[in-house]
């Protein structure tokens, strides 16, 4: 199989399930208890908190480490929004569902929940943020970069404005920590989530970055672990994992973005160059660098990812995590497509562990299994679909 969904999940680096095999097997403790078997795990723990910390140049008094993405997002709305009733929620309208559905719940509990719009590439306009905003306002979350479309949006002019307004910013950065420098002393964010599946780590771990200072409302109350603000015993060997996970990316941070900059460089121009009737989605230069988000007209992307996997390559049309909600794609609704563009749409997101040969293998593939599609679609007299080669 050829590999091109690590948007959704990326495989867990060899040097990450070494560092998590003694805490499965020989390192069992539990970290609240004070024998030496509770001490080695905590200790353990300890460590993690400061890779994951150091990643984001943050201290680790401020890593809340939780159980992935989606409960660090719900725990940012939820505990910041908790303690300012009826007050007013910015969000954006392509956000991932784990801002999305708790903002409804939100909504429904009385808090004014607003919607920034974009543009035709996903971009939020500054000046739109700038009306919206009001003494109402108690948080503003948008994501820093986009998991289907790849587009970055343009966080330090946010949290600025945000801050402006005494109002706290939180950013969903799931898809971009690990993939790009992300400073969250820079960038002044007061709230960040991070996902350990997303740069190589073990899956059912992440992190809630909680600046210094800010104060929130625990969901999961208990024995008091994690600062009081997330109790329950703790996954030590997936944490640890989540800590070996930020140290290596932190440190082939500038290597693995131009190694995975460059294949997708590849990927875009031979698609681009070989297929007609394709068109490139998302934000031309401020965008993901493992991203490369497609349009093919007459073709069926459902069926598209089937026939790539009977080729034996693995794909996406968007999030894999509302895959079975059937539903079209509201990022590229709020962006302006039509059915038949969000119909025709392909994610293929490149990693580490990919090589240029696979991209070009890729695209060959590609161009078969598209003139296919194509030959039996029933928009065959609306486009050309004339070979390129």
């Amino acid at each position: 199989m050829i590999y091109l969904d690590n948007a959704a999940s990326t495989q867990i680096h060899d040097d990450v399930l070494d560092s998590m095999l003694p805490y499965l097997k020989e390192q069992y403790g539990n970290p609240s208890s004070i024998h030496r078997y509770g001490r080695l795990t905590r200790k353990a723990i300890h460590k993690a908190r400061k890779q994951i910390a150091s990643l984001i140049n943050a201290d680790p008094a401020e890593i809340l480490i939780t159980s992935g993405g989606t409960e660090s997002n719900n725990t940012a709305l939820v505990g910041i929004s908790s303690q300012f009733p009826d007050s007013q929620i910015i969000t954006s309208s392509i956000e991932h569902d784990a801002i999305l559905e708790p903002c409804k719940k939100l909504n429904s509990k009385g808090f004014q929940v607003d919607y920034l719009p974009v543009d035709k590439s996903g971009m939020i306009n500054i000046e739109d943020l700038k009306n919206m905003i009001s003494k109402k306002t108690s948080l503003v979350s948008v994501m820093f970069g986009n998991n289907e479309v790849g587009t970055i949006q343009p966080i330090s002019e946010i949290t600025k404005i945000c801050h402006e307004n005494n109002v706290f910013f939180h950013t969903d950065a799931v898809q971009a920590v690990g993939k790009l420098p992300v400073d969250v002393k820079k960038l002044d964010v007061d709230l960040l989530s991070i996902s350990s599946h997303k740069l190589y780590g073990p899956k059912g771990v992440g992190a809630l970055y909680i600046k210094d200072g800010v104060k929130i409302d625990p969901m999961i109350l208990g024995g008091g672990q994690e600062f009081r603000l997330r109790s329950g015993t703790e996954n030590v060997a997936s944490i640890v994992g989540f800590g070996q996970a930020c140290e290596i990316a932190q440190n082939y941070l500038i290597e693995n973005i131009s190694l995975v900059k460059k294949l997708q460089t590849i990927l875009v121009k031979k698609v681009l160059d070989e297929i007609p009737e394709v068109t490139f989605n998302g934000h031309s230069e401020s965008r993901l660098s493992n991203n490369a988000h497609f349009t093919f007209l007459g073709v069926n992307g459902e069926d598209l990812i089937i026939k790539l996997d009977e080729y034996g390559i693995a794909a996406s049309t968007g999030s894999a995590c509302s895959v079975n909600t059937q539903k079209a794609s509201h990022v590229l609704e709020s962006m302006g497509f039509s059915l038949e563009q969000i119909t025709g749409s392909l994610r293929l997101t490149v990693g580490i562990f990919n090589t240029e040969n696979e991209i070009n293998e890729t695209v060959d593939i590609l161009k078969k299994v598209i003139e296919e599609l194509r030959a039996v679609s029933p928009f065959k007299e609306k486009y050309s679909f004339v070979s390129k080669n």
